[in-house]
């Protein structure tokens, strides 16, 4: 129990005080001994890319054989050159990789700072509560609209029924504008903006409150500005389509280069040097769609749910949900 525990810290404090959404799981596991290495799946690419390792050990197989048994059927190959070509993909497919991997750590920064943004609202929106420290109208409206446009970022960035939570939170005039808008997030943000505006009016708060709460919708509002650009502008495709061309090209021909030196144990080298770059190719693939349904993608399911925790904690309620454990190595 003391061991879930860690792992369950780990995870938190590695991904922002949360735990993994229930629809997109993140794997989270402590770190493996030497002889698990060779055998932990969840959490790999094996999977994905067994059908090119298997394809690539039957092709070296199979050229070995006629290396064999009819060595005039096939011309000799000098691997040299070869190896050289495959050093200089493995550099260009880490290149790739690193752009992948800061696309994603971006992301986290992003979402890193809405968390920030509502815990900041929750806490600077107590000027809206009552003398005696009622939590009033106006501030419960405002937290529960941030709540809604934590759920309706999440539909956008992540296709998800989140209707129902949404409705549950906003006005049906703000819901009927969300459901035939084409940019839903936004409406709920300026129902965001209309609460501090009547709230100004009514003399519930002054210009320079109305100033600073505001200027926390407008970061929300860029939050999403930012996760579109992410969304929206993946790694130029001509670069990406020449690194898939080159590795699959090289893995295909790899056995014809080294079937003459290696003889039979061309299938297990080759095959290992194809997990190599077909596996990096893979993983910045994953990278890539940093919001994406995939399991090393973000785990933005967890991180909305954690701020609709926070917010409905600020508000004062005490049925709170608890957050979910890990099993079998995975926050669902």
């Amino acid at each position: 129990m003391q061991s879930l525990r860690r792992q369950i810290d780990c995870c938190i404090d590695h991904y922002g005080n949360g735990c993994i959404g229930r629809r997109h799981p993140l794997i989270v596991r402590p770190r493996p001994h030497l002889f698990e290495l060779f055998f932990i799946i969840k959490g790999s690419i094996v999977l994905r890319i067994m059908p090119l390792l298997v394809f690539v050990a039957g092709l070296s197989a199979a050229v070995v054989s006629i290396y064999t048994f009819k060595p005039d059927w096939l011309p000799k190959f000098d691997g040299g050159p070869f190896a050289l070509l495959g050093i200089t993909l493995s550099i260009f497919l880490a290149f790739r990789n690193n752009a992948c991997y800061e696309r994603w750590w971006e992301a986290r920064k992003i979402w890193g700072e809405f968390m920030l943004t509502a815990r900041n609202l929750a806490r600077l929106s107590q000027i809206l509560d009552t003398v005696d420290g009622q939590v009033s109208d106006a501030r419960k409206q405002l937290l529960q609209h941030n709540i809604a446009y934590a759920y309706a970022m999440l539909m956008q960035l992540r296709p998800s029924d989140q209707l129902p939570k949404i409705a549950k939170l906003v006005s049906p005039a703000v819901m009927a504008q969300f459901r035939q808008s084409k940019n839903p997030p936004e409406v709920i943000l300026r129902a965001m903006e209309r609460i501090l505006i009547a709230a100004l009016r009514d003399g519930a708060i002054q210009p320079i409150q109305f100033n600073l709460l505001e200027e926390l919708i407008q970061k929300l509002a860029l939050t999403q500005a930012a996760c579109e650009r992410i969304q929206h502008t993946p790694i130029p495709f001509g670069y990406t389509l020449l690194l898939h061309r080159t590795a699959y090209t090289f893995c295909f021909l790899m056995p014809f280069c080294f079937a003459n030196t290696l003889g039979w144990a061309t299938p297990f080298v080759t095959a290992l040097a194809a997990y190599t770059l077909f596996g990096l190719d893979a993983l910045g693939n994953e990278l890539e769609e940093p919001f994406a349904p995939i399991a090393n993608a973000l785990p933005i399911n967890a991180l909305t749910d954690i701020i609709a925790l926070e917010l409905r904690e600020a508000l004062g309620e005490t049925d709170i949900p608890p957050l979910p454990l890990p099993e079998a190595f995975v926050l669902m």
